[in-house]
């Protein structure tokens, strides 16, 4: 992506209330496990709105929440981030819910329910904001998501007939393997970059080596990040050869929930400023580490 004028950087996708468990032990299946439990800001467009506006880029968000308190909460996390929020409100689904469940070492596994992100539709998507100087970052649970997909398919229609540059996050292996490979990508034709993590990488090319789905990535993206948790992250660009790699920066991992999204947060605004692969990299795990060296998936 070359280097222009700041950007907006307009993210559209899922705004969710995060249930967060820290279990003390292992998941005991059938009884208790017991574990400190606390409501958090989620969703991963708008945590990556937050995390651009809390770090000084210019943020907007669209998405859909539902008429409840726990909607006016999300809407007020935004508001206190920076984000520019073109959030509508549903009259009939709650706003999206996911049970995060964060084992001993950090890692997490989500339970969502959509709800009202999936009654986003393409009459949502305000026009004003596509234009030459905005960037539209899409998170791939709105394609994936049958309700809003005619939403996200719109907004990339807009950005690529406004020249507004776009990247796309997969979002989550699981649904991308049961929709398809193919399916996804030729829905994303026209995009500058691809920020995908191992798994959603080896879904979307079939082989388990990040740096060979990184290279292959480039025949549908100008730019392929390929995240690999604790290893950091490759960078991949058409017609160059290798992968750039970039280790994670040291930290004590207390959460990795929203650590892709703060990921993204970091490395936009440094690709779109022209910087070289290696500094963008480092932009992108600077902002993962801080992610997840606490609870929660918004900047605090």
């Amino acid at each position: 992506m070359a280097a222009e004028v700041t950007r907006t950087f307009v993210c559209l996708g899922d705004v969710m209330t995060d249930v967060v468990a820290r279990l003390e032990g292992h998941l005991v299946r059938g009884s208790d496990s017991p574990a400190p439990i606390l409501l958090a800001a989620g969703g991963s467009a708008a945590n990556t709105s937050a995390w651009l506006a809390a770090t000084g880029s210019p943020s907007a968000l669209i998405g859909r929440v539902g008429a409840d308190l726990a909607g006016d909460a999300a809407l007020d996390a935004l508001e206190s981030c920076g984000v520019a929020a073109y959030v509508c409100r549903d009259p009939t689904r709650a706003t999206g819910t996911c049970i995060v469940l964060v084992s001993p070492d950090g890692e997490r596994t989500m339970i969502p329910d959509a709800g009202a992100n999936s009654g986003l539709t393409p009459d949502d998507v305000p026009t004003v904001l596509f234009q030459p100087t905005a960037h539209l970052h899409l998170s791939g649970y709105a394609l994936l998501n049958e309700g809003s997909r005619a939403a996200a398919l719109h907004a990339l229609g807009l950005a690529r007939a406004t020249g507004t540059t776009i990247s796309i996050d997969p979002a989550s292996a699981g649904p991308l393997e049961s929709l398809g490979a193919d399916v996804f990508l030729a829905w994303c034709q026209g995009a500058d970059a691809l920020l995908a993590n191992e798994d959603e990488a080896r879904v979307l090319t079939g082989t388990d080596d990040p740096a060979r789905a990184a290279l292959a990535l480039t025949a549908k993206f100008a730019e392929v990040v390929v995240k690999i948790g604790a290893q950091g992250a490759l960078w991949a660009g058409r017609g160059v050869a290798e992968v750039t790699h970039l280790p994670a920066d040291a930290v004590v991992v207390v959460d990795t929930t929203g650590a892709g999204d703060a990921f993204a947060a970091g490395w936009l605004p440094a690709a779109l400023a022209g910087v070289d692969p290696v500094t963008a990299l480092r932009a992108g795990c600077a902002l993962a580490a801080r992610a997840v060296a606490q609870v929660g998936a918004r900047p605090t």
